[in-house]
Order: C-alpha cells, then structure tokens, then sequence
C-alpha cells in the first residue's frame, strides 16, 4: 500500500500571489480539468485536512486537489506557510507545488480601477498604497514558489491556456463540438455560435419523389451533390471549421455550436450537417449531430406558395 502509494502520490496545488492576478481564474480553470479546488482556505489548517481526508475515498481516488489562499486568508503567515509545506512534502504519497501568480503594479491598479473595488490593504489610501504592502509581505512566498506565473500581460483566456498547459495532465481539452439542422422557418437556434445558410443549394422539395424524404436519403443528397456550387461550399466551410475549431480550443472555449438552416430543416439543411460531421470526425473532431427539425412535418404550406430559389 505504501509503495503504491509512492507510486501514485497525491497531486495539491497551492495557489497563491497577489490580490487580482488571477487566483480565482486558475482555481475554476483547474476544477474544470477535474481537480477538486478549495478556495480561501487557513492553510494553517493544511495539515488537519490531509489527516482528516487521508482514509477517505476523495484522497485516495487520485483527484487532485488545489488549495487556494492569500493575505485575506484568516491567520496567513508566509514563513508559517512556508515551514509548514517544507513538513508535509517530506510525507510519503503527497506531491505539493505551490503555484505563485503575480503581476506588475501598475496594471494591478488598472484592474482595481475597473472593477472599482478597494485593495484590502491600502486602508483609504490609494490602491498602490496596498499593493506594495501586499507584495512586501508576500515576497518570501515568491521566492519560495515552485511555479511563478506573471499574469501582467495575460488575458483570462492566456491564464486559463497557461494553467491547463502547466497542469493537465492529457494536454489541452477538447471543446465539445455539437452540428445541428434547422429550419429558418421554425427559427433559429438560440446558442448558435456559426450559422451557415443552405437556402442557395438547389430545393430537393420541388421535385415530387424528394420531397417526402430527408438529407439522410440518398436521393436527396444525390440531388444536392449534381449543385455546381456545392462541392466548393462544401471544402470552404469544412476548411473554415477545420482552421477555427483548434483555435476555439486553445483559447479554451468548452463549447461549439455549428448550425446550418434551409427553409424546412429537412433536406439540405441535415445533409450539409450530415457531410460536414462526417468531415470533422475524419478530421479527430468528436462532433455530436442533432437534427431540430427533421421529425417535424413537411414544409408544403411554408414553401408551396413562395417559391424561394435557395
């Protein structure tokens, strides 16, 4: 037990730094990636947690755990903290980094002047008052960090791509991509983040063997396909899926919504959906396709009496 325990040691992450570098950003970041985060927790209590929890299933599960802490922490002692760490790292079966966010002066005043927040430290003086009394205090914490990031020039997207660069353990997480048909008749879908409009491919609902089938019927994307414009829109939105999707990533973007509408939602609006999910998973995209309005009934009276040509 105990070298399996040396094995597969228990991950903490204490995350500290100067007030407005970004700690709660890192801490959401982390749970995101599965850690358990705890934030503004004593840490002279440290000690008591990992005894208390060291039988339990939450320890013993692998799930690693961050800690997050600064000046307003009840009882926070930099030298206290930093003894008290020194002790526990040299236990068996605990892994423990101490992450330190910083940032300049001048930009940490930018930050207290937007949000229009108080520094707790300057007591009616100006925010750069604090500042300096905060990074006097917490110098020896810094020097003392294993990991020091500087979020001066970050923005929430930098810290968030640094954090899951630093800590994850399966590289950068994929965004969950979701493709969906429908019917601008029917409206469109509300979280939509890229639309692509289907109403210029030839209407399989003008020929009379078609129109009771769906994009999921051969025929219908036979017909689709012999449309002189297709095969170049298709390349052209699968190449601009293919260039942003990787970008959504790494700017840490959890959710892609990609929709594509016709007039009916039933023929070309499922068919492009249909071709480019099949591309993106060629591509190692995981996409889920959801058709919103292929069980609803045909569009005769919609379309009948307005002759759209898309």
């Amino acid at each position: 037990m105990a070298r399996e325990s040396e094995d597969n040691p228990q991950r903490i992450l204490l995350v500290t730094g100067v007030l407005g570098a970004g700690k709660t950003t890192a801490l959401r970041t982390l749970e995101d990636m599965g850690w358990e985060a705890v934030d503004n927790f004593p840490i002279r209590l440290l000690d008591r947690l990992l005894e208390t929890e060291r039988g339990s299933a939450a320890l013993d599960s692998g799930t690693p755990l961050a800690i997050g802490f600064d000046t307003r922490t009840r009882g926070f002692d930099p030298a206290k903290t930093i003894e008290l760490v020194k002790g526990l790292s040299e236990r068996p079966g605990l892994l423990i980094t101490t992450l330190f966010l910083d940032c300049a002066g001048t930009e940490l005043e930018r930050r207290y002047n937007e949000t229009r927040r108080r520094h707790p430290m300057s007591e009616g003086k100006p925010a750069a008052t604090g500042i300096a009394a905060e990074r006097e205090l917490l110098e020896p914490l810094r020097r003392w960090a294993d990991v020091v990031i500087s979020t001066t020039s970050f923005t929430t997207n930098d810290l968030q791509r640094t954090i899951r660069e630093r800590f994850g353990d399966q590289g950068p997480a994929r965004t969950t991509v979701t493709i969906t048909s429908f019917g601008f008749s029917r409206g469109m879908p509300p979280l939509a983040d890229l639309i692509f409009d289907m109403r210029f491919l030839a209407n399989p609902h003008w020929i009379d063997d078609l129109r009771p089938m769906t994009g999921q019927d051969a025929p219908v994307g036979d017909y689709i396909r012999q449309d002189p414009a297709f095969d170049e829109a298709f390349a052209r939105i699968r190449d601009l899926l293919l260039l942003l999707l990787p970008r959504f990533e790494e700017h840490g973007k959890a959710y892609v919504n990609i929709a594509f509408g016709c007039t009916g939602g039933r023929h070309r609006s499922v068919f492009m959906a249909e071709q480019i999910a099949s591309a993106l998973r060629d591509a190692g995209f995981s996409p889920t396709l959801q058709h919103r309005n292929l069980a609803s009934r045909a569009a005769d009276l919609l379309e009948d009496d307005r002759r759209e040509t898309g």
